[in-house]
């Protein structure tokens, strides 16, 4: 039988949080096809999970992910690979994104180390992003002489703004922990050996929160980037609909009326 840790995904689930975690850490975590599949199927299915409160995404070694595997693109580019990179884009980074930045319940990165190309678009789709402070982003799709992909050009204007993103996109460069920080491209920087107590404090506290609130708030922030303002409220009220018949709503006004703190169920 072989061995589960050697795979290039994994996962785990415990309490609530699923954290999946990239593991080619002789190759940086590069994306190749294998990797690509097995991370599109468990997002997919930590997204669908509903006992699932929480994702943490994140890499093993030394770096978070260096995006595509240049090895097994260069093949493609010569015909050797079964699958192109436009084939690629559609099959994998695609929907990949799509589940993470979309899911209804809260998402963290944990970055460990660089985060280039495909893989700094993973940590931008995130909702969170916990830097240690060695780590870095770099876009490199123009270094190589591609389109920005796995949602880029989406989420990094809207975390940064249209001008920086067009910069960072144009002229790859390393982007320090700090300048992440400084950016809103970290929502906090910690020591290495910090970084699994920090992403374990904010994941147990967003699991132990409303989760249909969270991913309807996610949603709706999302909805409205691209919406006019009646849409947007249409949406907020679709929402709240939903949110006000939930258990966890009912247990926290209940809470509040008797002066005790709620405890949420993600229901």
């Amino acid at each position: 039988m072989a061995d589960p840790t050697t795979a290039p995904v994994l996962l785990d689930v415990t309490d609530s949080v699923a954290t999946i975690t990239l593991n080619r850490p002789e190759a940086m975590n590069g994306l190749d096809v294998a990797t690509k599949e097995l991370l599109r199927d468990t997002v997919q299915q930590v997204a669908d999970d509903a006992e699932v409160r929480c994702v943490v995404l994140t890499g093993s070694g030394k770096a978070f992910c260096v995006g595509q595997d240049l090895k097994e693109h260069l093949a493609g580019l010569k015909g050797d690979a079964d699958i192109p990179l436009s084939d690629t884009v559609t099959q994998h980074y695609n929907p990949i994104v799509q589940a993470l930045a979309t899911m209804p319940k809260p998402v963290i990165a944990a970055v460990n180390g660089v985060a280039a190309g495909a893989g700094a678009s993973l940590a931008f789709a995130a909702d969170f992003r916990i830097l240690v402070d060695s780590a870095g982003y770099n876009t490199s799709f123009a270094g190589v002489a591609l389109s920005c992909d796995t949602g880029s050009s989406w989420t990094l204007p809207r975390l940064v703004g249209t001008a920086k993103a067009m910069d960072l996109l144009y002229f790859p460069r390393t982007v320090s922990a700090q300048e992440a920080l400084e950016l809103g491209l970290a929502t906090q920087v910690v020591p290495a050996d910090e970084l699994p107590a920090a992403v374990a404090e904010l994941a147990a506290r967003l699991a132990a929160g409303p989760t249909v609130a969270y991913g309807s708030i996610r949603q709706a922030v999302a909805y409205s980037a691209a919406q006019p303002l009646d849409f947007a409220l249409a949406f907020e009220a679709k929402k709240m609909a939903l949110t006000g018949g939930t258990a966890d709503h009912l247990a926290a006004v209940d809470a509040f009326v008797a002066k005790e703190k709620p405890v949420f169920r993600g229901r």
